[in-house]
This record gives structure tokens, sequence and C-alpha cells, in this order.
């Protein structure tokens, strides 16, 4: 049975040709959202290769699968996925997939447990840091300011979620800056970033071996960013957006002659003061498009033998 190594094939290729063609793109910087939506496609299209391979391989290697799988499917279907000619190798790669299948649900249970973890100390401190005064109700605030002597303001999901600004910050964002911070941080929760972020260090910690899981989480921790600045510069302009971002990060040396190589901040700000045209709405649900199909390409080939015997 030949289909499993094709599908496995497949996603080798997408794993190595779709960061490429990102890459080498000048759109992803214009449209961080279609960015967004096409890196997700590459990845489902790459974890689809190897969920369909695992299922023929297993069918084709025990019996009792093959029945379940093609239970309904007509016996000339059946033989022309040509079950019961595999060997060893048929064993072999069910197995090595499904183990790397329950071994990225558990990197993803490990991420969202550290996560809420770092989220109950996070509130654990706010709520020592800013204690309820007397009369007031808890959960009614959605702003919280805290005492400090770094500028620094960040979102702390939940319920309610939180903005926590620090004294700093405030004293040093003028005018509407405060509001295209909240404005920025609200961008992140309502796309649900978090989550987009847990998933990409999931797979990047569970296999730092393969390239196009480290390539998927470096451009989701960036592409996220990139959002949600647009999505606060919509809003309260692109020059109040940048300056609030340079008032919080100035302190922090990226601004510098040697700064963080690791430091996002100084391109998101030239990227706010020199903005590039955004693309037509046109080339934008083109792409769109042309991303959604990723995915479908793996299923197709799967159906090919099937469809071909029906025929």
């Amino acid at each position: 049975m030949i289909l499993p190594a094709v599908l496995l094939l497949l996603g080798v290729l997408t794993a190595v040709v779709g960061p490429r063609l990102l890459a080498r793109a000048d759109w992803p910087d214009r449209e961080p959202v279609v960015a967004l939506w096409a890196w997700q496609c590459v990845i489902a299209a790459v974890l689809l290769c190897c969920a369909l391979s695992m299922t023929f391989s297993a069918a084709a290697a025990w019996h009792a699968v093959g029945g379940q799988v093609f239970a309904t499917a007509p016996r000339a279907v059946v033989e022309a996925y040509s079950l019961g000619t595999s060997g060893l190798w048929a064993e072999t790669t069910a197995v090595a997939l499904a183990c790397g299948g329950l071994w990225s649900a558990a990197m993803l249970v490990r991420e969202v447990v550290r996560a809420r973890a770092r989220r109950r100390t996070r509130r654990a401190d706010l709520r020592l840091r800013a204690p309820l005064l007397p009369g007031e109700e808890p959960g009614t605030d959605r702003l919280v300011v805290l005492e400090g002597e770094r500028p620094d303001a960040w979102w702390l999901p939940g319920t309610p979620p939180r903005l926590v600004v620090t004294t700093a910050a405030l004293r040093r964002l003028k005018g509407r800056q405060l509001d295209a911070v909240l404005a920025h941080e609200q961008g992140h929760a309502r796309a649900r970033h978090d989550w987009l972020l847990h998933c990409s260090s999931a797979l990047a910690g569970g296999f730092p071996q393969v390239p196009v899981f480290a390539a998927f989480r470096e451009e989701m921790h960036r592409l996220v960013e990139l959002a949600a600045d647009d999505t606060a510069s919509r809003r309260f302009g692109r020059l109040t957006t940048a300056l609030a971002l340079v008032e919080l990060n100035e302190h922090r040396g990226v601004f510098g002659p040697g700064p963080d190589p690791r430091a996002q901040v100084p391109a998101r700000v030239h990227r706010l003061l020199t903005p590039a045209d955004r693309l037509t709405a046109g080339r934008r649900l083109r792409l769109t498009a042309v991303a959604s199909l990723v995915p479908v390409v793996p299923v197709l080939v799967a159906f090919v033998p099937g469809l071909r015997a029906l025929g």
C-alpha cells in the first residue's frame, strides 16, 4: 500500500515549501491576519498528512482497524486501497505516527497547564498589590493601576480580563496612547492569540528538530503583535500607536546601538511609521482562498484510489 508513503512525502513537501514561500512573499507584514491564516493552513496540512498516513497504515496493518475505516465502503473501494498487502512497515508507521500524535497532545496540555499556572500566579500577585477597596465589587474594573518605577502594560486573560498598567506607564503615555495600548491588548484577546501561541509553542517544544514547527512558533509571536498593532492603529492612528510602543519599551534598551536581536519593537515602530499599502480586498480574498485549499490537498490525495474505483 503506497498511499501512506505518498501522504508522508506530501507532508514533508508542505513543511519545506510552505514556510519558504511565506518567507519570500512581500505581503505577510502588510496583511498579518492573512499571514496568520496561511501559516495555520500549512501546519494543518502537515498534521493532516500525518493523521491520514497513520489511519491508512493502521488499516493496512490490522484488519480490525481496516474494517472500521472501510465499514461502509463498497468492495471495489476496499480493493483499491490494497488492504492486507502490507508488511512490518505499516505497523511501524502507524505506531510511530500515533505516538507522535499523543506526544503533540501531551505537549499542548502541558503548555496550557503552564499558562494557567502563570496566570493564577499573576492574578494572585495582582490581588496582593492592588487589593479591593471598601465597597468595591470584585471583577468590576477592567483597568488596574499598579505602583511601578518601570513603564509597563499587559493584558491579563481570565474572568474578567484586565489591562494592567503601571504608574510609570501612565506618566509616560500621553493623549490617546493609553487607549492605543488598550486597543492593542484587546485585539489579542478578541482574536484569541493566546491559543495560537499555545499551539505553536507545544509543537515547537515537542518536536524541536522539526524546522517548520520552530518557524511556526517564531512567526506566530511576530504576526500576532503586528495584527494587534493594526487593530490599535486603525482606531487611534499609526503615530499614536508607535509612540505608545516607544514610551513602553524605551527603557528596555531595544532602541540602543546594540539592541537585543530578539526584540521586535523597533521593526514594529518602523512599520507603523512607514506603512506599506495594504493589499486590495480581492487579493486578500484570493490569498485566503489559496491558503484554505492547502489542507484540502491531502484529503483529495487520500480519496483518489476510492474515487478511481467508483469511477
